[in-house]
């Protein structure tokens, strides 16, 4: 008998069918919950931040990159890091994001200043960039395609369980100390993670990796940065014909197109484009990306919603916010089920058009709205991103074979992430603008004795607020700007929550359109790594 190994297996010591599988995915999904709970946790720590008293006075546009600065970092190595894994070992590669990650979060926990924040966030995006593509392709390696599903369900639901816990675990620590402890969390979790990963989780790698992409990588991350520094500062700006905010989105762009063309031309590349001419494939990656572009433009302005507008504390705000969690624990496992009830295009269009449905209230929100209101549209909207994430997840890894699973899982991690910055970058520019334009006629009204003062009033309602508060006893007449105020912002988060759910929408749309429905599915290409992964059967693929 041989003792070759079969291209597309691991050795017998990291044989798929593992003993340990479900102790692994354990392992594996704690470090996922990392990455996920520090987006959340910052969300509920914006207003604080921006406050000069007790964050670093940050202005909207410093919040925007401190989001941004870790989502275009992470898009922009995911690719790199996703086939780094497949060279070196999933392992070794999830565990130096670990290390790194916990250095970002030393970093942006004692920041002084927007800059130093910026600079932590994006060592943490590096390190996340490492931990994410790396957990799903230890779960591929590590279970047989029949339990797989159930896995990628348990997967997707850490997500939940991360959104869940950062927005509490935020509230709390900005409650009783400094807003910089937020961070700090990572450092406790990594301290029990890291050991638990050395010990447990087995090594696997594709046998036959690709060469690394290093110019693909910096082709990517720089057109995505400059995609988005030209949409946040058409929003600072308010103007779009300034040479400062087209030019870069143009760049961005004629860079992006070239990133695409190089892919084409090398043997090597970060990304396989002709992966992308499978409608399966496109369809799950883009749905993806819409629809996480809506939600995190939906949570960016909803923390200031909750905090600014119905003045609750971070906690409480945090509180609020579980009912997105909780519908994402609870559904995201269920949705290998309904999967293979009633396939992956059905649950992924009912799961897009739910986060659709979610956001049209919100053009109708006001100061007065009642708070469970927005923790039933949040809920709903927790039910429709459970129902995307698992099963699209689920159609990707499918549609190539296990020995690229790190490279899958990094496209389909690449578009969320791109879709949260994009989201957070759009949706932010257009909260800034409406409510820019709205505040700004209410203290011209207010004539030349706040006149000096209008870059200081019209920022966001954050900077409206607290510079209200410091000014209000020499000038008592700035308090009549809290209304208008408050006004301002509900107007420019009915235009947001419209933009959301438009996104959305079209993600239900190129699902219906482009994703195969009762047709077998074509297997995956075969490659020199071995057989594909077996697909969905006909009635997952509807």
């Amino acid at each position: 008998m041989s003792n070759a190994v079969p291209a597309d297996r691991t050795p017998p010591a990291q044989s798929p069918h593992h003993a340990r599988r479900w102790w692994i995915l354990a392992v594996v999904v704690f470090g996922l919950i990392v990455v996920i709970l520090d987006t959340t946790v910052l969300n509920v720590a914006l207003k604080t931040i921006a406050d000069p008293r007790r964050g670093i006075g940050a202005s909207q546009t410093d919040l925007e990159w401190a989001l941004n600065s870790y989502t275009l970092v992470f898009a922009g190595l995911l690719i790199t890091f996703g086939a780094l894994g497949d060279r070196l070992g999933h392992k070794r590669v999830l565990v130096s994001g670990m290390v790194v990650f916990t250095i970002g979060s030393l970093i942006a926990g004692y920041a002084h200043g927007a800059a130093q924040l910026i600079v932590g966030r994006t060592v943490m995006g590096a390190g996340g960039a490492a931990i994410m593509p790396a957990t799903l392709a230890i779960i591929s390696h590590v279970f047989e395609p029949q339990e797989r599903p159930k896995a990628i369900g348990i997967w997707g639901a850490s997500v939940g369980v991360g959104a869940a816990v950062g927005p509490i675990v935020g509230g709390a620590l900005i409650q009783h100390f400094w807003w910089g402890s937020v961070f700090l969390i990572n450092v406790l979790v990594a301290i029990v993670a890291v050991p638990l990963m050395l010990v447990l989780v087995p090594s696997s790698r594709n046998p036959n990796p690709n060469r690394l992409d290093p110019v693909g990588a910096v082709l990517s991350m720089a057109g995505l940065v400059a995609l988005v520094y030209g949409i946040v500062r058409g929003g600072d700006l308010g103007r779009w014909s300034t040479v400062s905010v087209w030019a870069p989105i143009l760049a961005g762009v004629v860079v992006l197109a070239g990133f695409v063309v190089w892919e084409t031309r090398i043997g090597h590349p970060a990304i396989d484009m002709s992966t992308f001419r499978s409608a399966r494939f496109s369809a799950a990656v883009v749905t993806v990306l819409l629809t996480f572009f809506a939600a995190m433009g939906g949570l960016f302005f909803s923390a200031f919603y909750l905090q600014s507008i119905h003045r609750l504390s971070p906690l409480t705000a945090g509180v609020w916010m579980l009912p997105f969690a909780v519908a994402q624990l609870y559904f995201a496992p269920r949705s290998a089920r309904m999967v293979r009830r009633w396939g992956a295009r059905t649950v992924g269009a009912v799961g897009a058009g739910l986060v659709a449905v979610s956001f049209i209230p919100f053009a109708y929100l006001t100061a007065s709205t009642p708070v469970w209101v927005f923790g039933v549209l949040f809920f709903v909207e927790g039910v429709g991103i459970a129902n995307v994430v698992a099963p699209m997840a689920e159609v990707v890894m499918s549609s190539v074979p296990r020995a690229k699973a790190g490279s899958a899982s990094a496209v389909n991690n690449t578009f969320r992430q791109i879709g949260g910055a994009l989201g957070v970058a759009v949706i932010g520019t257009v909260l800034s603008t409406v409510y820019r334009d709205d505040i700004t006629a209410a203290v011209d009204r207010m004539g030349s004795s706040v006149l000096g003062a209008r870059a200081n009033l019209t920022g966001s309602i954050t900077a409206t607020d607290g510079y209200i508060e410091q000014n209000q006893a020499a000038h008592p007449e700035l308090t009549a700007l809290s209304r208008p105020a408050s006004d301002a912002f509900i107007h420019a988060m009915h235009v947001a929550g419209v933009g959301c759910a438009v996104a959305a929408a079209v993600g239900v749309a190129i699902i219906l359109i482009w994703m195969p429905g009762r047709k077998p599915v074509e297997p995956a290409p075969q490659s020199a790594s071995g057989p594909a992964s077996p697909a969905l059967t006909p009635s997952q693929a509807r």
